[in-house]
């Protein structure tokens, strides 16, 4: 063979190993990024907190977190005063088996009769129906927080 045709050999090869590095970088970007029907929290409502007139209705707290979906189904965590980290580490209070949880993802705080979802820079997110937490959000109960494969709720 002559030296033109290696040449241009070597130039294709490159110009494919360089197309489907490209490629991977492409799909592996499409799947860390938020699915496309999800909405964005705008910052006018960064923290929905319950109408502050308790005096028209009665506000019940939640006592225990359901795990409703993924492999700890039907797990109950009962509520207290302090703090819940939820994450892989064997330090958090839930700990997810889940290989789209990050060692401290999440960590639910009370505030007066609430619960506040604070998401800490976990790589996939943290979803509260379909919306991801950006900045510390109030938790109702019965609403679906997805944390990786697991869907959690609040109960009284």
């Amino acid at each position: 063979m002559s030296e033109l045709v290696v040449s241009f050999l070597r130039i294709a090869f490159l110009l494919t190993l360089w197309w489907f590095v490209w490629r991977v970088v492409v799909i592996v970007r499409s799947d860390l990024q938020a699915p496309r029907d999800a909405k964005p929290l705008t910052p006018a409502r960064t923290i929905r907190l319950p109408n502050p007139r308790p005096a028209l209705r009665t506000r019940k707290t939640a006592t225990s977190i359901i795990i409703t979906e993924g492999p700890l189904t039907g797990t109950v965590v009962p509520l207290g005063t302090s703090p819940i980290l939820i994450g892989r580490a064997a330090d958090a209070t839930i700990v997810l088996d889940d290989d789209f949880v990050s060692n401290q993802h999440t960590r639910l705080v009370p505030r007066d009769s609430h619960w506040i979802v604070e998401d800490l820079g976990s790589t996939n997110g943290t979803w509260i129906d379909k919306e991801k937490v950006t900045t510390p959000t109030v938790l109702a109960p019965g609403a679906k927080l997805r944390i990786g494969r697991t869907s959690l709720e609040l109960s009284s």
